[in-house]
């Protein structure tokens, strides 16, 4: 017996890393000390910053890789992994400086893993940090052909000074909306659900509501990062708190910025819910709470400001190129009420 004749090819897997060096490499900047193969990346923390405070998280991307599974589109998934992590750490005024990946699959497809790791690669560039490292795993016994899991783990920092840890928001700030692009990452199991089992549609089929938008399009959409229009607000010090709406939707998340205390007032009838949204309560017979709970409903980041800076924000964020709105308030209590 061998390694390959239970499963594992190693000489692939040596094959696919030598395919995604220069993917990696592509994402290096100034602070990066280390090549792919070494046991652990190195990266130097900026020397330009006085007391430098480290954010980390870690996340995955959930049940959206059945989507890529049944699509054969592997390209975008990388992508959702990186922005959510970056949007992670955003919250707490975080820029990424570099990522790590976990991919692990039951038989290694040496067409498939460059593909998500060049997602990654395209979003960590995107987003200013260094792709660092990773590992690849060939677990046979666990995963089924075809099939992988992914996660991400990001480093990234802030000064002390300008940490977002909700002590600055107080009752009476104001709550900005930037919309999400989609169903991001979070959802996928209801909504595999409504529209697989339920309507029984296809991958390429067109969505009912929607007949220029096929079922692939709407669930492999983007989840989009919002580094870039919140970072020059973030180094005015304009933005008291952010919010990235994930898992949990609007009530899941917003209360988590929150000092004791404090809840929050959101006015349902400040935007209009995207059709892909509708749709999907209407088809699946979901209740409007549900809905609430499980997605994000068109809001992909809240944005707390002072009362007295709130259109001043709202015009940057618009010369940004964002459609921002006005969502709601901060009040005292605890929790989210909806009004409208």
């Amino acid at each position: 017996m061998d390694y390959r004749s239970t499963g594992v090819d190693l000489d692939s897997a040596e094959r696919t890393k030598d395919a995604l060096k220069a993917l990696v490499d592509s994402t290096r900047d100034a602070h990066t000390l280390s090549h792919m193969g070494l046991f652990g990346g190195l990266y130097q923390v900026p020397a330009d910053l006085r007391e430098p405070v480290l954010v980390s998280s870690a996340d995955g991307v959930g049940t959206k890789l059945k989507v890529a599974f049944m699509t054969g589109r592997h390209g975008t998934v990388g992508q959702d992994l990186v922005n959510h992590c970056v949007n992670d750490i955003l919250v707490q005024g975080a820029r990424p400086i570099f990522f790590l990946d976990y991919l692990a699959t039951g038989k290694l497809d040496e067409d498939v893993v460059p593909r998500v790791v060049e997602g990654m690669a395209l979003a960590c560039k995107a987003n200013g940090c260094a792709l660092l490292g990773g590992e690849t795993a060939q677990m046979p016994d666990f995963y089924q052909a075809g099939e992988y899991d992914l996660a991400g783990f990001i480093v990234g920092v802030v000064e002390k000074a300008a940490l977002l840890d909700g002590t600055r928001i107080e009752a009476g700030d104001r709550l900005i909306a930037l919309p999400s692009s989609g169903l991001h990452t979070n959802g996928y199991t209801l909504a595999r659900a409504i529209l697989f089992e339920r309507l029984g549609l296809g991958v390429d089929d067109a969505l009912p509501w929607d007949p220029g938008t096929t079922v692939a399009d709407a669930l492999l959409a983007v989840h989009r990062s919002y580094l870039q229009p919140l970072a020059p607000l973030l180094d005015d010090g304009h933005i008291r708190g952010l919010a990235h709406i994930t898992g949990g939707g609007i009530p899941g998340n917003l209360p988590r910025i929150l000092p004791q205390g404090l809840g929050a007032a959101v006015d349902r009838s400040s935007w209009t819910v995207p059709a892909l949204f509708q749709g999907l309560q209407e088809a699946g017979e979901v209740h409007r709470e549900e809905m609430y709970r499980v997605f994000n409903m068109g809001v992909g980041m809240v944005v707390a400001v002072a009362a007295s800076e709130a259109e001043r924000v709202l015009a940057l964020l618009e010369e940004a190129g964002e459609t921002p709105w006005m969502l709601g308030q901060v009040t005292s209590g605890s929790g989210v009420v909806f009004q409208g």
